[in-house]
């Protein structure tokens, strides 16, 4: 714990590789289309609960792992976003499943540590497109909801996108209290 805590406050911080294709806009909702590098992540998956709820249950098995609850014993340090892939229903509201994604630090891509934690799965994802846009502010279910509600409406009609996942990202940890960094991520198609 004491890691985690030391690593979350102190530690390093490693943006995720992307690059910024293009950018647009409609109306007051501003995006970028981003190629994000694939790699190695650490995942948690809950389900049964709702968003917020499995959030809390997820976040601090993450952390922990982050922090040297691992084969090595070694805080890696943090790289953001962190991620979580959200699964909306076609009326918009979330199914209770959710998938955190921490992309592992280029310095353990190679050979990360294996996670204390059996519910913490080490998995290679492929580089993704993603369409994002950004908002702040302590971000719950229902902020979630409501960005990638407009965010959906700013793009209609010009591009194609997934509609059985999306990802919420977040920057910042949890003991920052303003200036806030968010973000919804549709994958394009």
């Amino acid at each position: 714990m004491l890691g985690m805590i030391r690593n979350s406050l102190f530690g390093s911080v490693e943006t995720w590789p992307w690059q910024v294709l293009s950018k647009g806009g409609k109306e007051e909702v501003s995006y970028e289309e981003r190629s994000c590098e694939g790699g190695r992540f650490a995942t948690v998956e809950v389900t049964d609960k709702p968003v917020d709820e499995a959030l809390r249950e997820a976040m601090p098995k993450v952390m922990k792992y982050v922090g040297g609850s691992n084969d090595k014993g070694i805080g890696m340090g943090m790289t953001v976003p962190i991620s979580f892939a959200v699964f909306p229903d076609e009326d918009g509201a979330l199914q209770k499943k959710l998938k955190v994604w921490f992309r592992i630090p280029n310095q353990f891509q190679s050979n990360p540590p294996v996670p204390s934690d059996d519910s913490i799965k080490i998995e290679e994802r492929e580089s993704i497109t993603v369409y994002s846009m950004q908002f702040g502010g302590y971000a719950k279910e229902a902020d979630y909801i409501a960005q990638a509600t407009q965010l959906r409406t700013a793009l209609e009609g010009t591009v194609t996108y997934r509609s059985d996942i999306y990802f919420c990202t977040g920057y910042d940890p949890p003991m920052k209290p303003y200036g806030r960094r968010n973000e919804i991520w549709l994958v394009k198609i």
